[in-house]
């Protein structure tokens, strides 16, 4: 722009529009075709009129508006100048923002990004840096058309203008719209290039790097900063993989420098969600800088590289690389850390990872000899209930181990977690009943249990309308009920308990229905309580489901039926409504449970001689010969049965004959 020329506005769609105050932003890992993540919380007008109303408006407001005339109606001197004094002004306070905002200066500051003046734009780019955290401003310059401006800046030769713009880009970017324009207008490969430094500039103290290796270590940050705010659209994520980002992220986790760390662990540990990345995180040996910064004191580092964690040790082989890495001391101290009480994103992310990371048998070992249960127990307390989640999803991993279900009890856990069968977190009550669950496989723990009504609480879960409540309370009914002292008389005690529980047979989920024919199964071996089941229909519900070919479903199909045989005319009605056919089909499956279920299902069903002829019609003789040769005894016990049974009834019938 040259000297004495005025400086123009920019107004988009030929207007301002009327826009509100900030709003809180959940950010979401969702496409950018989902809903906007933000919620308003209050109208501009109220919020305004009560900043009024609370104090008299600052001196440094007026004095903004003025500024921002100035650079209205100057030249460029002028505009240079009021730039370098609203710099003065702390602009991270929102009176100051609103006043910049009120007298249309957020027209005019994008309006500068479009010039050829580098001071004009190094001063505009810093002024939207400093005022786009806040949420309607973001929104506002997002919507005059900054974003295509702020990507073609990223290509600026002067490295202070791509570290600017980059910042920008970063507080722009936890909108979805500012995500999806910065990929439509090819933003992102430009980030990425940002990060392509010299590992020098990574490993170096900054006292031994120049002053341009200190410029390309800031402008490899921003370019990570901006990336992350990025990151939180799912399309994005694949963009960014498919330019190749990877090896690049993976080259700036070996960074020593703390602000270069963050943004790029944040940056990891956003991606990790995608299997891509995981198995790049594999591939590329990050797992080591990973636990490297695990151990930094830094809160939100340690944050950030637990989240990565929590995200990646699905895998199994991850997992293992996590363990040997060391991982597992960090998580424990960090979990142990009294410090770290009152920060929760840290606390659940920590407790997340060792939720994660326990589900092995080597990982769970390993926290036994650093102690993590009673650690975990003593956040059972806890008021955050993302935390109480995952260390109630840690301590049902480490529960498989059977030592660490007395050490939950003698901790003082069982009580706990009962007092949390109360509460209404859906993520909490699935975990819950399978901390319960383990537990009651334990004499004394199932004792405890018991005795604080733990039981009911549990089989009142399965009226919540979560799928995935009901099904990990079903499968913590099974050892509950199998192990209480007098289960009969416990079950029955509980009104509407069994009506309930065969009523949730005709749930449409699959798992719903797998964990409650499992608990069905260990009902009805109490005569009394397979009397009441049988009442409400449970072998009319039972025939329903036998033509599923889910083998996780007929494993415990299996089972629940051979149980349900033994009262009445139990047996001769599951023939009658055609339910020995589909049986015998179950045994073509490859998995040996449903081999078992089927089996013993069959044995029982065989004693009744209309079903031994259907099954004899169905050719399940040829399926129990080869199953009675398996090394599992509860099979070959069920199949030699049935096979005897069939074999009577088959002799029998030649002795009628001959009398005949």
């Amino acid at each position: 722009m040259a000297d004495g020329d005025n400086v123009s506005t920019f107004s988009a769609d030929g207007g301002q529009d009327t826009v509100g105050l900030p709003r809180i932003v959940m950010v979401t890992e969702g496409d950018d075709t989902s809903a906007s993540s933000a919620s308003s919380t209050s109208s501009s007008e109220d919020n305004w009129g009560d900043l009024i109303k609370s104090s008299e408006i600052p001196p440094e407001y007026w004095h903004i508006q003025k500024l921002v005339k100035y650079m209205k109606a100057g030249n460029q001197t002028a505009t240079m100048v009021a730039l370098s004094c609203l710099k003065d002004h702390d602009l991270t306070v929102e009176v100051n923002q609103r006043a910049i905002q009120e007298i249309g200066g957020l027209e005019l500051l994008v309006n500068l990004l479009e010039t050829r003046d580098l001071c004009c734009i190094v001063g505009g780019l810093a002024v939207l840096k400093d005022i786009t955290p806040n949420m309607e401003i973001r929104k506002k310059v997002t919507d005059l058309g900054a974003i295509p401006l702020l990507v073609g800046l990223l290509s600026d030769p002067a490295r202070d203008v791509q570290i600017l713009a980059a910042e920008t880009i970063a507080n722009l970017g936890k909108i979805r719209k500012s995500r999806k324009f910065c990929r439509k207008f090819g933003g992102l490969p430009k980030l990425i290039d940002l990060l392509d430094i010299k590992e020098k500039c990574l490993i170096a103290p900054r006292e031994e790097l120049t002053q341009d290796e200190l410029q390309f270590l800031d402008i490899a940050r921003a370019g990570a900063k901006a990336l992350w705010s990025m990151s939180s659209s799912q399309r994005n994520r694949e963009a960014m993989r498919k330019y190749g980002m990877i090896p690049l992220i993976a080259r700036m986790l070996k960074t020593i420098h703390l602000d270069v760390a963050i943004p790029a662990v944040g940056l990891l540990q956003m991606c990790a969600n995608e299997t891509s990345f995981q198995l790049a995180i594999q591939t590329e040996k990050m797992v080591e800088d990973l636990i490297r910064h695990l151990a930094n004191e830094d809160k939100d580092l340690k944050t950030y590289c637990s989240l990565a964690i929590f995200k990646c040790a699905n895998d199994p082989i991850t997992r293992d690389m996590i363990r040997e890495a060391g991982a597992l001391e960090f998580l424990v101290e960090a979990a142990q850390d009294s410090t770290n009480r009152p920060n929760k994103p840290l606390l659940a992310a920590v407790t997340g990872a060792l939720w994660k990371c326990a589900n092995s048998d080597a990982s769970v070992r390993k926290l036994d000899t650093l102690g993590a249960v009673p650690i975990l127990v003593r956040l059972l307390d806890d008021e955050n209930d993302g935390v109480l989640t995952n260390v109630a999803g840690a301590l049902a991993e480490c529960a498989k181990y059977p030592p660490n279900r007395n050490k939950i009890r003698s901790s003082g856990g069982i009580p706990m977690l009962i007092h949390h069968l109360n509460n209404t977190y859906k993520p909490l009550l699935e975990n819950v009943p399978l901390v319960l669950m383990e537990c009651a496989k334990e004499q004394n723990c199932m004792y405890e249990i018991d005795n604080l009504d733990g039981v009911r609480l549990v089989w009142s879960l399965l009226k919540n309308d979560s799928k995935k409540v009901q099904t990990n309370a079903a499968l913590a009914l099974s050892p509950c009920v199998q192990n209480a002292a007098d289960s009969g008389e416990m079950v029955r005690s509980f009104v509407g308990a069994l009506e309930l529980t065969v009523d949730l047979l005709d749930s449409d989920d699959h798992n719903v229905l797998s964990a409650v024919c499992a608990a069905i199964a260990t009902i009805a071996k109490d005569n009394e309580n397979l009397a009441v089941i049988s009442d409400h229909g449970v072998v009319g519900k039972l025939s329903k489901l036998v033509s599923t070919t889910d083998d996780h479903l007929r494993a415990n199909l299996g089972v629940a039926i051979a149980y349900c045989c033994d009262w009445a005319q139990n047996r001769q009605e599951f023939g009658k409504r055609g339910a020995i056919t589909p049986l015998v089909n179950y045994m073509t499956s490859r998995d040996s449970n449903v081999h078992r279920a089927t089996a013993l299902a069959l044995y029982h069903l065989s004693f009744y001689s209309v079903n031994c002829v259907t099954m004899h019609a169905a050719g399940v003789v040829q399926f129990l010969l080869e199953t009675i040769g398996s090394k599992d005894p509860i099979l070959q016990e069920a199949s030699a049965g049935c096979l005897c049974n069939i074999r009577k009834l088959a002799l029998a019938t030649e002795k009628v004959k001959l009398k005949q």
